[in-house]
């Protein structure tokens, strides 16, 4: 029933089998004018996750304090409203952006396929488990970025922003203190993220290669012929601990900006200078903001490696197609 009512997206071929120039292109070749409206929509997603930050700060400083009853009912309704239809619209983006996805798998398995059964008889040096592995693996990975990793950016980009303006409008001596511990991730996230991209790139190449090593196997082999597997461990397991090295760092950076809204913003609680209403919001803001920002270093991660993948997937295809 589903796959009546979701049909995938007909692309149309352009007349020759080259590979698109760039990671970009082929994202729009895929997905066209949808990638536009699905980046409109997650950033809909952001401005209602945004909403409930003002209304926590109107809750506490204008209805608690005032002991109004009914007016915090309605703060309330209203409050469960905007999540109802936050969730709602969240719903709806994801199903959006997998359909993208999955319409660029299934069009890019087909066309890598038939590309390789009209070339098989002519290549005998391009072996099967290293096909298994481009139309498997590797469009899977491409084909999830070009689903979702533009509109997603685009949510966080809106919601970093939104939370961002809205601090820096309601108290700026508190938003600029706590955001600028943000700056420090903006400059160590490239740095080390050109590292990553090396290691993701020589892991393609190994699991390639493990897969021309599995296909060629008649059975017996000895444990030499698996030396790659020795190579893909050690390669693993650098790629990990950089990675995790670098979320505990992210990490850390997002924990000292609400410390310092709540040592810096109880300081001025004390002195008469904000409401307590403030560093409510404040808080939750900071707990919106941390989501956003791992979410963009991935996309950062992300995007580095589909283009490898790409560049890499539209070498195979030159060959194939020589």
């Amino acid at each position: 029933m589903l796959s009546n009512f979701f049909k995938a997206r007909t692309v149309e071929k352009t007349g020759d089998d080259t590979a698109a120039s760039s990671l970009m292109s082929y994202l729009w070749r895929m997905t066209g004018w949808h990638q536009v409206w699905a980046c409109l929509l997650a950033v809909i997603v952001a401005l209602l996750n945004l909403a409930p930050i003002e209304l926590q700060r109107r809750i506490v400083n204008e209805v608690v304090e005032t002991q109004n009853v009914p007016l915090l009912m309605q703060f309330g309704m209203l409050y469960l409203g905007i999540i109802v239809l936050h969730q709602a619209v969240k719903f709806a983006l994801n199903t959006y952006q997998v359909w993208m996805t999955e319409s660029t798998n299934l069009y890019t398995r087909r066309h890598l396929l038939g590309l390789y059964g009209t070339t098989i008889e002519d290549d005998e040096d391009d072996s099967t488990g290293r096909v298994v592995s481009i139309v498997g693996t590797e469009v899977d990975k491409l084909g999830g970025f070009v689903g979702e990793g533009l509109s997603q950016s685009c949510a966080n980009v809106a919601l970093l922003l939104g939370v961002m303006g809205y601090m820096v409008v309601v108290e700026p001596t508190i938003a600029l203190f706590a955001i600028g511990f943000l700056i420090p991730q903006i400059i160590v996230t490239p740095l080390m993220q050109r590292y990553l991209n090396k290691l993701v790139e020589r892991h393609v190449g190994y699991m390639r290669s493990l897969g021309d090593t599995v296909s060629d196997l008649d059975g017996a082999h000895e444990e030499g012929d698996l030396g790659i597997l020795k190579k893909i461990f050690n390669n693993r397991l650098r790629f990990n601990m950089l990675k995790f090295l670098l979320k505990a760092v992210l990490n850390l950076l997002n924990s000292l900006g609400p410390l310092s809204v709540l040592l810096y913003g109880g300081y001025l609680v004390m002195m008469g200078e904000t409401q307590v209403g403030v560093i409510v919001a404040f808080i939750s803001g900071f707990d919106r903001i941390s989501g956003p920002v791992r979410e963009l270093v991935g996309f950062y991660r992300v995007a580095a490696q589909a283009n490898v993948q790409h560049r890499m997937i539209a070498k195979w295809m030159a060959k194939v197609t020589d």
